[in-house]
């Protein structure tokens, strides 16, 4: 059985010309199906280690290994990018025909699949992301939410075991941000996909299984949402913030109020509040 379905072993990578590595000795191990959320300041390496997952970039030293292929090898690059497949910033970055059906049958052509199967694999990428109704739509005239899943239809099509996420929710409104938060998470749920989340939203963090936040190139914490958000002194060292929730509690913890447990979610403060309000008898 697969226990690792990511591997990155002592990675650092230096920009062609840059006086310092953009990262430095990083070292992780992903299983199938987990979701991991990646945090940190502009300039930590988050994009940097994003681009390392889907081979963009090689690493200077170290290897990283995607379902047991080293991304250092050239005979494996369409497998491994078959696997782990992007969704970038900019969903407009990513579209390229002017019909969505179109646009998700782009990846399958680049990968050969024969045209027979073309059909059933974009409609079920499509019935994924909730937008089969748009097949024939053009995407430009779509919301920055909707192109974003016609994106994620295009990997999903692919049939990829990894999803990474560079900032993939940076550029939308809010319910465009939990439209497109939501439907990665159900596809990790529903399909086991394993997900690199990269955001710099701290309320997408805290839903993950896993949390690593980077500073300088290196891994400075890692853990579950609670264990990593309840650090809040340390995440604001590292000039990150907590989800609103953990920081409300911790204010109201130095105010007085016996607040207890890790708070991450509006749900978790009103069932802390509904106790200190209404104490069963």
């Amino acid at each position: 059985m697969e226990e690792t379905r990511i591997s990155v072993e002592d990675v650092s990578y230096t920009y062609e010309e840059a006086e310092a590595p953009a990262l430095r000795g990083v070292n992780a191990a992903v299983r199938p199906g987990e979701f991991v959320a990646v945090l940190g300041h502009n300039g930590s390496g988050k994009s940097t280690l994003a681009k390392l997952l889907n081979a963009l970039y090689l690493p200077t030293e170290g290897r990283v290994v995607i379902r047991g292929m080293d991304t250092a090898d050239e005979q494996a690059l369409w497998q491994i990018r078959q696997q782990a497949g992007m969704i970038f910033q900019n969903p407009d970055n990513q579209i390229v025909a002017t019909v969505v059906r179109e646009d998700v049958a782009f990846g399958l052509e680049n990968l050969g699949v024969p045209t027979e199967e073309m059909p059933g694999r974009i409609e079920s990428a499509l019935a994924s992301v909730r937008m089969s109704a748009f097949a024939e739509s053009a995407p430009h005239m779509l919301s920055g939410g909707q192109k974003q899943r016609v994106a994620i239809a295009g990997i999903l099509a692919m049939e990829p075991s990894i999803l990474i996420a560079d900032e993939a929710t940076a550029m939308l409104d809010p319910s465009g941000r939990a439209e497109v938060l939501e439907t990665v998470r159900a596809l990790n749920r529903r399909k086991g996909i394993t997900v690199m989340w990269i955001t710099h939203f701290m309320e997408e963090a805290a839903t993950a299984d896993r949390v690593i936040v980077m500073s300088e190139g290196e891994i400075a914490l890692t853990g579950t949402p609670k264990e990593v958000f309840r650090q809040v002194d340390v995440m604001r060292k590292l000039h990150l913030d907590v989800p609103h929730m953990t920081d409300l509690a911790q204010s109201l913890r130095e105010g007085g109020m016996p607040i207890t447990g890790d708070v991450l979610t509006v749900d978790e403060m009103a069932e802390e509040v509904c106790r200190l309000l209404c104490p069963s008898k």
